[in-house]
């Protein structure tokens, strides 16, 4: 299995000076740092617009990516990762997940606006492609 596929940590607390909690994470599922083509579709007046991104972490659980447009929160997502040969250690690997917005931040990268995107994963499965036989 993928080590970022697996399942999570527990919550932890962090503790500040004096014994008192300076934070809560409240992630159950590891994220990775991971920069992964990505293409969203989201379903817009009865029909499928598609978009294409950037992941910027993953888990099991939930994903944060770039795109060029606000799905809005909310908004129903059906997602496709692409894991190249060089992550995987052998063939490219799809993982098609159903999700929903969250979160939208209003980003700027080098002068052209992007949207970041927090989405929970719902569900998700694997396909893997055939590695080529020689």
């Amino acid at each position: 299995m993928l080590p970022f596929l697996g399942r999570g940590g527990l919550s932890s607390q962090k503790k500040g000076f004096g014994g008192k909690n300076k934070m809560t994470e409240r992630r159950t599922a590891r994220r990775y740092d991971l920069s992964l083509p990505v293409v969203i579709r989201v379903p817009v007046d009865k029909e499928i617009t598609s978009r294409t991104g950037k992941t910027r972490d993953i888990s099991t659980r939930g994903v944060y990516f770039t795109i060029d447009q606000d799905p809005g929160t909310g908004a129903e997502l059906d997602i496709t990762l692409t894991l190249p040969a060089e992550v995987t250690r052998g063939s490219e690997v799809f993982i098609r997940a159903i999700g929903k917005v969250v979160r939208v931040d209003n980003r700027s990268e080098n002068s052209s606006t992007r949207v970041g995107v927090a989405a929970v994963i719902e569900r998700y499965e694997i396909i893997r492609t055939e590695s080529p036989t020689h």
